[in-house]
């Protein structure tokens, strides 16, 4: 019987320094040398030096010279440690709700565009309420508002979003998709406005 035990403690002993410690010490080593960036949450630092955010997860955009995101279920929305969709079904009310007032919310944010013409991405959320991309259908309808807000031609606005839309991953995964953070820095370093978001 004390064979077994000491065996056993020593099993703990062993596999508690080599998983608890060295393996989780050489795979930090590993990410921060090769990953650095996606390892220390994929961050972006704006021209002031100050972090903005990070690629991967959503902000709230409201003001017209923005793109706006999707709409966000995690928390009072975008919170990461409150991830989550609506777990609603399509048939609930809550979510029809949900979208007929997003929906009216897009068209009068949006003046000309009509229902027909709004993605789906406008007028729901992600499963995880953090996704930071639109469609480029989305950013292709909120063209013409940010455009006029930020007293810039049509084109270079249309411009920036196919230079900060990401094609399908590896060619073939995927949809087509803009970051929203990303694209509006962009726009803020070409045209400085007031910082409502």
């Amino acid at each position: 019987m004390m064979k077994e035990l000491r065996t056993a403690i020593r099993a703990i002993i062993v596999f508690t320094i080599m998983l608890g410690l060295i393996y989780p010490l050489a795979v930090t080593v590993f990410a921060q040398i090769f990953f650095k960036s996606q390892a220390n949450g994929s961050l972006i630092v704006n021209q002031d030096g100050k972090i903005a955010g990070s690629v991967l997860i959503g902000q709230s955009f409201s003001s017209p010279e923005y793109f706006h995101p999707r709409s966000s279920f995690a928390g009072t929305g975008y919170d990461a440690i409150q991830s989550s969709g609506s777990c609603l079904g399509p048939t609930n009310k809550k979510l029809v709700e949900a979208v007929a007032e997003n929906l009216s919310k897009v068209l009068k944010e949006n003046p000309g565009v009509k229902a027909k013409d709004v993605p789906v991405d406008a007028v729901t959320a992600s499963a995880s309420g953090l996704d930071p991309h639109i469609s480029p259908e989305y950013a292709e309808l909120q063209i013409p508002r940010v455009a006029k807000a930020r007293s810039m031609d049509v084109s270079e606005v249309r411009a920036l979003v196919d230079k900060y839309t990401d094609g399908r991953q590896i060619g073939f995964l995927g949809e087509p998709r803009v970051n929203v953070l990303l694209l509006n820095l962009e726009l803020d370093r070409i045209k400085k406005v007031s910082n409502r978001r």
